[in-house]
């Protein structure tokens, strides 16, 4: 329910599905999904602190590394998103291993390290050749 609130723009009471479903059941997915709803309400601190719980819980899942790097990188503090992200593009269980790279070129381009960030849009779509933003 928590994730389908998320979808709707509905963040508030996506929210609260979400910590009831960890109070239920805490796992990784519940609060790597929280902290993206957070997010889109500009609470990423708490964001990141989700994110950190889910990999406490899990580390082999992939999502909250990225989640951590994109948000560190929205804070503007990129430096410190780096090793989120390569931690996310070596996770055991991740679905969707384009975006950790194209967060990792997102990084290298707006430091003019142009030939990194090509490397890591070039990554991104060898895993996601339809993957428009790389």
């Amino acid at each position: 329910m928590g994730y389908l609130l998320h979808l709707y723009g509905e963040y508030e009471r996506a929210i609260e599905r979400f910590r009831e479903s960890i109070s239920l059941h805490p796992t990784a997915e519940a609060h790597t999904f929280l902290g993206w709803s957070l997010s889109h309400l500009g609470r990423l601190e708490e964001a990141i602190a989700q994110c950190e719980i889910a990999i406490r819980l899990d580390p082999d899942f992939g999502n909250p590394y990225n989640d951590i790097g994109v948000y560190l990188i929205d804070l503007g503090r990129p430096e410190e998103a780096v090793p989120w992200l390569e931690k996310a593009t070596k996770a055991k269980r991740y679905c969707c291993y384009q975006f950790p790279h194209f967060n990792l070129g997102r990084v290298w381009l707006a430091q003019g390290r142009i030939e990194e960030a090509r490397r890591a849009f070039e990554r991104a779509l060898e895993y996601d050749p339809d993957y428009l933003p790389a």
